[in-house]
């Protein structure tokens, strides 16, 4: 079954999240991940509303848990650290 990566973001430094994604994308994308929604339009229907949203799809649960622990994914997300406000969570599809 595949497995859905999905981000909810609030952004507080543009300059370092920036550098975060230019890393996160080849990272995801090594695991076999692909962007499925990015900065899309979105309706908050409850909870916590974030202004960046992003879904990216896995080949299976295990491999998109094994992008987050990837030394290339850790590497992007020291820059997110401090320049954002996140929750992800992976979700494994019924497919």
């Amino acid at each position: 079954m595949g497995a859905l990566w999905i981000a909810n973001v609030t952004v507080t430094d543009e300059e370092a999240y920036g550098k975060y994604a230019a890393l996160a994308g080849p990272a995801i994308a090594k695991h076999g991940g692909e962007f499925i929604a990015r900065a899309a339009r979105f309706v908050q229907l409850e909870g916590r509303e974030r202004p960046r949203n992003v879904v990216a799809k896995f080949p299976d649960l295990d491999t998109a848990v094994a992008c987050y622990n990837s030394p290339e994914y850790q590497e992007a997300l020291d820059f997110a650290r401090g320049a954002s406000t996140r929750e992800l969570m992976v979700i494994e599809t019924s497919d």
